[in-house]
C-alpha cells in the first residue's frame, strides 16, 4: 500500500502548508512509495520511518535499492529533510544521482546502523547535505 493507492479517507486532509501535498498524511499512505532523482531515475521505495522518539518527528526514511523481490537489497537511512514529496507524481524525490546512493553507506535488513549515535548521524546527513535537528 502507498500514496498511490491508498484510500483517500487514510489521509488527513489539511490546509497546504509551504508547499504541495497535504500537511498531515498516515505512514501507511507512504510506505512503499517508490522514490525517484532529479533525473527521473528509479532509485527505490521507502520501507519504513525512523521517528526521533525526543521530538515525535519524522528523522528519517528508510529507502530499499537493488536486490530482486527483496533479496539483496540495500538499505538506507535517508534524512527526512532530503526527501521531496512529489504529488503530481504520487512519490517522493532525492536530489542524489544513482551512482552516490549505491556508494551512500548503506545496510542491510539484518544489520541496522545506531541511529541515535552523534557520529553516525553527523555522516549521514552530511553525506546527503542536510542538517542534523539538535533536541
Amino acid at each position: 500500500m502507498n500514496y498511490a493507492t491508498t484510500d483517500n479517507t487514510l489521509m488527513q486532509t489539511a490546509e497546504i502548508v509551504d508547499g504541495p501535498g497535504p500537511a498531515f498524511m498516515s505512514a501507511t499512505s507512504l510506505i512503499g512509495n517508490d522514490v525517484y532523482n532529479l533525473q527521473d531515475e528509479d532509485l527505490g521505495d521507502v520501507k519504513e520511518f525512523m521517528l526521533d522518539m525526543r521530538t515525535g518527528k519524522v528523522a528519517y526514511a528508510v529507502l530499499s535499492f537493488g536486490g530482486f523481490l527483496g533479496m539483496g537489497e540495500k538499505l538506507f537511512a535517508v534524512p527526512w529533510a532530503a526527501l521531496t514529496l512529489d504529488t503530481v507524481n504520487k512519490r517522493f524525490t532525492l536530489n542524489v544521482n544513482k551512482e552516490r546512493l549505491e556508494s551512500a553507506p548503506g545496510f542491510d535488513a539484518d544489520n541496522w546502523p545506531n541511529m541515535a549515535d552523534p557520529e553516525w548521524a553527523t555522516g549521514i546527513h552530511s553525506y546527503y547535505g542536510t542538517t542534523a535537528s539538535p533536541y
